[in-house]
């Protein structure tokens, strides 16, 4: 049966309780933590060697989209009612709106360490311990809009720079390409500052803290931001009705691509499923 993923501004008080519940005893099963493992283990740049799945490069909307299935499987096996809700950074955009609410993802991380001190996930509830990180800290930290170096969420406009692009992605495939729209919306610009992060990137950037390196997902927002992402890649497929996942064909052995990116029909690791088995959700989810 096809479930519903909702605007975590819409969301009842009911079922905001029950999402943090499902995502609480995850956490509680030491599974949380194995999908944080894994967005470390395959978060590769373009200066590395070897394959790219996660992020610059194609790949980057399929590999998220299985890898927000496998945690929404996880709280559905807790709570069958419970699914992804997304965060519309286009329209909540501060620190006093949804999802930053003492009852759902709790809000800003204080001044002195960035320590987040309100709301289910606050290190002093004693439920939400990190375990698995880039540094020793135990607790989650935020700097909503950067205070010291103010910096804007995405605008609606900035989001309809990349839905218009007709084109999923273009070669060299990695994070240098300014045509296509799946690096439009992960968001890897030019220049120096608030300039160089758009969209997907961008947002990383704003939140700040835990979510600024690899171990993102140690915050629960991760998955609001990455739901709201994966709606924007379902937008852009109805708009261009017929665009596809693009590399189609796996690159040739004179590629300096070769066997670094996933093409349409090939194996994306660390799953026995294709770009292409991924491109069609509608049996699965929908997003109200």
């Amino acid at each position: 049966m096809v479930y519903v993923r909702k605007d975590a501004g819409t969301l009842t008080a009911a079922e905001r309780r029950r999402f943090v519940e499902a995502l609480l005893e995850v956490k509680r099963r030491g599974e949380y933590d194995e999908f944080v493992r894994m967005h470390l283990a395959y978060f590769s740049s373009d200066g590395e060697r070897g394959l790219r799945t996660a992020h610059m490069a194609p790949s980057f909307l399929p590999w998220h989209r299985r890898f927000l299935l496998d945690l929404e499987t996880a709280l559905r096996r807790v709570d069958p009612a419970v699914t992804l809700p997304y965060w519309d950074w286009t329209r909540d955009r501060t620190a006093a709106s949804a999802p930053w609410t003492a009852d759902f993802l709790g809000g800003d991380g204080r001044r002195s360490d960035r320590q987040v001190m309100t709301g289910p996930f606050a290190y002093r509830q004693g439920d939400w311990t990190i375990e698995v990180g880039v540094t020793d800290g135990e607790f989650l930290t935020r700097d909503l809009g950067r205070r010291r170096d103010p910096l804007d969420l995405p605008t609606a406009s900035d989001l309809e720079q990349a839905l218009r692009d007709p084109v999923y992605d273009v070669a060299p495939w990695d994070s240098t390409v300014t045509r296509g729209f799946r690096n439009r919306l992960e968001g890897w610009g030019t220049g120096r500052g608030g300039a160089a992060w758009r969209n997907h990137n961008r947002v990383h950037r704003w939140v700040g803290g835990a979510m600024l390196g690899a171990a993102s997902v140690n915050d629960p927002v991760f998955w609001l931001h990455h739901a709201f992402v994966d709606l924007q890649w379902y937008r852009w497929q109805r708009r261009h009705g017929g665009a596809r996942y693009l590399p189609a064909r796996p690159l040739g052995p004179r590629d300096g691509q070769h066997r670094r990116v996933v093409a349409r029909h090939e194996k994306l690791p660390p799953w026995d499923v294709t770009p292409d088995e991924l491109e069609d959700v509608g049996r699965i989810y929908r997003y109200a």
